[in-house]
Order: C-alpha cells, then sequence, then structure tokens
C-alpha cells in the first residue's frame, strides 16, 4: 500500500488539490436526536494526524464517514453535524466545512468553496443506500460521484476496511490512492500478532456473543498459549461445560461449537481460562440486587453481568508473564458502576504488564477511556473492533485490497 509520502509524488505534490479522506467517526451518541453529544471522541482524535499531514502539505481535504446504522436515508439522529462541531475545537486554527449530503448541492458547494489547507466534512455516507449496496453497479455509480470530487483518495477509515462499501472499496479504483497513517499503523500491529508473537501469547475474549467471535477463537487455537473468556459469551463456555447459568446470556445454538473448542484447546495444550465466580443480578440493571456467586452455582431467577473478584485476581495472574496482549470485548457491563471491576481489573492487569498489548477497538476501546486509564499504557488501541477480529482469523478486507490494488 502507497503511504502518502508516496500518493504526493505521484500527483505531484497535494497543494492545492482535493483528497477525498475515508474516516472512521462511528462515535457513540447520547442524547434527543436534536441535540447528540459525543460520548468517546477516541476515533476522531485517531483520525486527526492523517487530517493533519494532507492540510499540512496544503491539500484541499474532504472527509467522507458513516456513522451508526440509518436505513439509506438522512435520520437526523445519526446526522455527523456533532462530530463536526467536535472536529473544530480539535483543529483550531484550520477552517471546517460540513455539507449537509454527501454528493449533492451542498457537497458540491463546500467542495468549490475549500481553500488550500481547508478540511471539509460531508454527512453521513450511508444516508445513501448505495453506500452500502450489494449491487455492483450502484455501488459503483454513487463510488464515481464521491471520485468526482477530489484528485486523490486516502483510506484511514480502518473500522470499515473490512466492509466491501462504495467508499472503502470502489472509489479507490477511480483515484491515485493511499492507506492513510492510521490505517497502516493498524496492519503493521495485527502483523506482529500474526507472525511470531512474543511468548506467552495472551488473548483475553469478552463481549456478549460466542457467535461474534467463532473465527478468531477458532484462529487463536492454533496461535495462542492462553485465552481467558469473560462477559456475557463466557455463559455459552459454563452451560457447554455442563452449569447451569440462570436468566444469563446464553447461545444454546453455539454449545456444541464451544464444546468443540474446549476439546480443541485442550488437545492443542491452549490453556483457556473461565471465570470461578461472577456477579449475578435479579435484573439487567445498576440498582439491581446483586451478589457474588460461583460460577457453577449461578441461581435461576439471576443473570451474570460480571466476572468476580477471585476471577479477576486469577485472569490477572494469568496476564502477568505475558509477551503479547490481545484484548477484545470487556468483562462485564462496565457501564454500569456495579459491574465494572472486572473489566476494570483486566484493563489494568494489561496497563501495568510489560507485554506488546492491543486493545482490539470497540467496546475494549470505550472501556479504557471511560475506566480513565491512560492510552499511554497501552502498546495500540485499534479503531476497527470488527475489522481486527477478521483481520486475526485469515479473511481478506477488501479495503485493504483496493489500496493494495
Amino acid at each position: 500500500m502507497r503511504s502518502l509520502d508516496e500518493l504526493a509524488a505521484q500527483v505531484d505534490g497535494l497543494r492545492g488539490k482535493r483528497v477525498l479522506v475515508r474516516s472512521d467517526l462511528n462515535v457513540p451518541l447520547d442524547g434527543p436526536d436534536d441535540a447528540r453529544r459525543i460520548t468517546d471522541d477516541g476515533r476522531i482524535r485517531a483520525s486527526l494526524p492523517t487530517w493533519r499531514q494532507l492540510l499540512d502539505q496544503g491539500a484541499r481535504v474532504v472527509v467522507c464517514a458513516h456513522l451508526g446504522r440509518p436505513k439509506g436515508a438522512p435520520e437526523a439522529k445519526y446526522s455527523l453535524a456533532p462530530v463536526a462541531e467536535r472536529v473544530r475545537e480539535l483543529l483550531p486554527g484550520v477552517t471546517v466545512r460540513f455539507a449537509t449530503d454527501t454528493t449533492g448541492e451542498s457537497a458540491r458547494a463546500e467542495a468549490d468553496a475549500l481553500e488550500d489547507g481547508q478540511l471539509l466534512l460531508l454527512e453521513n455516507l450511508r444516508f445513501s443506500a448505495a453506500e452500502t449496496s450489494k449491487d455492483d453497479d450502484e455501488r459503483g455509480r454513487f463510488a464515481r460521484d464521491l471520485a468526482d470530487a477530489a484528485s486523490a483518495y486516502v483510506g484511514d477509515g480502518f473500522g470499515a476496511v473490512h466492509r466491501k462499501h462504495a467508499s472503502v472499496y470502489d472509489v479507490p479504483q477511480h483515484l491515485p490512492a493511499a492507506a492513510g497513517g492510521l490505517v497502516l499503523a493498524e496492519v503493521e500491529v495485527l502483523q506482529r500478532l500474526t507472525t511470531e508473537p512474543a511468548r506467552p501469547y495472551v488473548v483475553v475474549l469478552g463481549g456478549s456473543k460466542v457467535s461474534d467471535k467463532l473465527g478468531v477463537i477458532e484462529a487463536l487455537l492454533g496461535r495462542a498459549d492462553r485465552i481467558l473468556v469473560g462477559g456475557g459469551m463466557v455463559f455459552t463456555f459454563l452451560a457447554a461445560q455442563g452449569h447451569d447459568v440462570g436468566s444469563s446470556l446464553l447461545e444454546a445454538d453455539q454449545l456444541e461449537t464451544v464444546r468443540g473448542y474446549l476439546a480443541t484447546a485442550a488437545e492443542r495444550g491452549v490453556d483457556v481460562v473461565l471465570p470461578t465466580d461472577v456477579v449475578a443480578a435479579t435484573a439487567f440493571s445498576a440498582d439491581a440486587e446483586h451478589d457474588v456467586v460461583a460460577a457453577d452455582a449461578i441461581p435461576s431467577d439471576r443473570m451474570g453481568l460480571d466476572i468476580g473478584p477471585e476471577s479477576s485476581a486469577a485472569f490477572a495472574a494469568a496476564l502477568a508473564d505475558a509477551g503479547t496482549v490481545f484484548w477484545n470485548g470487556p468483562m462485564g457491563v462496565f457501564e454500569m458502576e456495579p459491574y465494572a471491576a472486572g473489566t476494570r481489573a483486566v484493563a489494568e492487569a494489561i496497563a501495568g504488564s510489560d507485554a506488546f498489548s492491543v486493545v482490539g477497538g470497540g467496546d475494549s476501546a470505550a472501556a479504557v477511556r471511560a475506566l480513565g486509564l491512560s492510552e499511554e499504557d497501552f502498546g495500540h488501541i485499534s479503531t476497527g473492533g470488527g475489522a481486527s477480529l477478521e483481520y486475526l482469523q485469515g479473511e481478506a478486507l477488501p479495503g485493504l485490497q483496493a489500496l493494495e490494488g
């Protein structure tokens, strides 16, 4: 993949040229539809270095991105307008424009008004159904409209590179293209996880569903030395061992698959560490009655919402001598204080480790920031949870393929 410097040389310098940058600005928002506020700006801040590099070279930067899952039409709650306001705050001294559409009248007018060293953010790409269309022709027409606004393309939205979408896959086929610094950094880090990682290689998996991580679990059984399992997905593991999990989240259709994983792990000498105690509550609420119970004795009227203190200590001990750590998914419902202790314990253990550590995006990255931990204490915090997982399981990622073409 070309770097920004190589792109600049290819097009005889970037000054005065419009550069379309596909970024990942899919940030969490809260509040009413007409007054949404950003609760975690990590992905915006991760995008800044590439934008600054282009702006410093005099490029006219046109940023496109998606937010949420609108149904192919404008929805106020998914507008990127709050993101534009945050970008203005993070880029003092830079003129930041905002278009109320992606390829329409507003986008054309704002792009024409751009001057050297200014930035334009287009409205949510997914307000057009063509962005995510499975019809190559429909997607291609939208991609050409996007490409018409620029002289070059930079793919820097790592969180979207596993999607065959117009702005990710098709646009770079119409313009001189390069990978942004964020994408190059993400790929370099993930290559370290897949080629001779320092041992022991410890993987921490959490989140709600086993089914979301089937491929990566299978791949990691051939690479990791230890796999620590927490979050909602752990109850399918416990049930696969024959334990009653009460009213906890359970994917009954994955029980045989999980039993197969546990058998494969035993055959290959991979240590799968499951919690021995959990925090079990009477309801999915911060105010619900909750207690620490044994993981193999969860009351029938309770649901597990976090790993317990004994398990937190065991997980921390299992991380202490790690050479490499990959963490994807919280240990519990960390957004609610009564169920945040397990995620905090794991995050602090990773932060305090001498291992090369990678936080695999999504809720894990959000947890690091929400818990007030320093990002500097981790080797790398990814911006793309799903993309990271697909890369680790050996999947071809369309956005990377397009940039390699």
